[in-house]
């Protein structure tokens, strides 16, 4: 079968019937919605190479946006990128592979190769220099760089990868099956809408709920840092921001409406596996957040999946607990590759589109981020005193270098819950009951039975150091979990490694 694969750039779970309509007629309607779908860590780079390694971030080692954050730097070139996924569905199952889009946010450093590196796995490669754009960029096409610039109907970046795609569908071998992976810039910053798109939802804002600028009392120091109310300005902002990410998406969905067709003429729709999905959600304005990602909460690591394909029946939902190291394993399944020969964290999917009775599925995952910041002040907020970075003009700061936190988000019968550990001076805690607070505003550390601590504390070590199968194991909430009070530490609070040590 064909394997096709669209990656949004920072979109949060939203009402896709508002600016995806063709995207929610075409996927979701004729195929799945995973309603419970994450990403163990809510930043672009960290999430895009759990995508491709199928790993989490403590065994692909990419942890934030940057070259020293092994953000497509030459380690990750040499240790992870010969056994991502595409890497061996081209090596191994025989697929022809195709890339547009964004790949890592340093993709085409200097110190890591340039544009001229093209990552083994890629039949045909075309990729964009460094972070998300709409206009005025460079495209490494196969090895070659290729400028563009600001003429839209040349050079708007979400239509140039439309194009690329459809010549690719054109003129690919149809003697060999085919894996395309497009990655847009859309809904991501700059936000810059094609034309005739600008003056769509005027009188859309962004949404209010009730964890929307209020204080984030009794949680972690940056949080608790964030001015209540926000400033009229800020509001005025992020209003804005959503808006324009909505007229983004609009291309987007022109794109996915034009590639679908397309399968359709070429009459390979039936045999064609569709996903959609992002990188990672997105706040506007919860907790007096003004906008950003990489918080442990549910509006920044709550993700779309869609999928449709053959044996995939129409208009179904599914509310397993799903995650974006699945989807490697997934798509190697697909095309028939023996995973136990693979170090992935994640699992298979397939038996939950073909909707197989009796699956033995996963009751928890691991959501973890390690905190970026100057060792100098901010200048615009020096007060704040070192150690911030992304600070508003309200001196308002959306990350540290101390908002280092690792999760468990677990969902079974009996719980959905989330427990969350700092690793700063404070070993601040934060454990959230999604049941009765959805939005996450109490966070019940103190008054949660002392034993469920224990259990999900000890719960999180493992996680923390598993790798492969052992990242599998049942669950506290799982029948099958056996726990030891005396493999505990007296206090819960400490754990068995800290985070810089073991990443790089």
């Amino acid at each position: 079968p064909g394997i096709l694969t669209f990656l949004a750039d920072t979109l949060l779970v939203l009402p896709f019937q508002t600016p995806l309509k063709k995207t929610n007629a075409l996927i979701a309607q004729m195929g799945i919605t995973f309603v419970n779908a994450y990403v163990p860590s809510a930043l672009c780079c960290p999430s895009r190479a759990s995508i491709l390694t199928g790993k989490y971030p403590h065994n692909h080692h990419v942890v934030n946006n940057t070259l020293e954050g092994n953000c497509s730097s030459k380690l990750w070139q040499k240790i992870q990128e010969p056994y991502t996924f595409p890497a061996l569905l081209k090596a191994m199952c025989g697929y022809q592979t195709f890339f547009a889009g964004k790949y890592l946010n340093e993709y085409g450093a200097e110190d890591a190769g340039g544009v001229g590196h093209v990552p083994p796995g890629w039949s045909f490669w075309y990729a964009l220099e460094k972070n998300s754009k709409y206009y005025n960029y460079t495209l490494s096409v196969n090895g070659k760089a290729r400028r563009h610039g600001e003429n839209y109907s040349v050079d708007y970046l979400t239509d140039v990868l439309a194009n690329m795609s459809l010549d690719f569908l054109e003129y690919k071998s149809n003697f060999e099956p085919f894996f395309m992976m497009i990655a847009t810039p859309a809904p991501h910053s700059p936000w810059t809408p094609a034309p005739q798109y600008t003056k769509s939802f005027q009188n859309v804002s962004a949404p209010r709920n009730s964890n929307f600028n209020i204080h984030g009392k009794n949680k972690h120091w940056l949080i608790r840092q964030a001015k209540t109310p926000m400033t009229n300005s800020s509001i005025q902002f992020l209003d804005d921001a959503y808006r324009k990410r909505w007229q983004t998406l609009l291309s987007v969905d022109d794109l996915i409406e034009k590639l679908v067709k397309k399968l359709e003429v070429n009459g390979e729709l039936d045999n064609t596996y569709i996903f959609y999905t992002s990188d990672n959600g997105f706040h506007t304005g919860q907790f007096s957040l003004p906008i950003d990602k990489r918080q442990l909460y549910e509006f920044d690591i709550k993700v779309p999946l869609l999928v449709r394909g053959p044996g995939i029946k129409p208009n179904q939902t599914n509310k397993m607990l799903v995650a974006n190291i699945d989807l490697g394993p997934t798509i190697l399944d697909i095309a028939g590759y023996d995973l136990n020969k693979t170090q992935m964290d994640g699992m298979s999917l397939l038996p939950l589109l073909r909707g197989e009775k009796n699956v033995t599925w996963r009751s928890d995952f691991l959501v973890e981020y390690q905190g970026e910041g100057y060792n100098g002040s901010d200048p615009t907020c020096p007060g704040l005193g070192p150690g911030v970075t992304h600070c508003f003009p309200d001196c308002v700061c959306e990350d540290s270098y101390n908002n280092t936190y690792a999760c468990v988000r677990t969902l079974s019968a009996s719980w959905d819950l989330q427990y969350c550990e700092f690793d700063d001076r404070e070993v601040f805690v934060e454990v959230y009951n999604l049941t009765a607070d959805p939005h996450q505003i109490n966070n019940i550390a103190k008054t949660i039975d002392q034993e469920i601590l224990e259990k999900m504390n000890y719960r999180l070590m493992m996680l923390q150091s598993c790798s492969g199968a052992t990242c599998r194991t049942p669950g506290v909430f799982d029948p099958g979990y056996r726990f030891d009070p005396r493999l505990m530490f007296s206090n819960h609070g400490l754990r068995s490694r800290r985070f810089s040590a073991q990443f790089l």
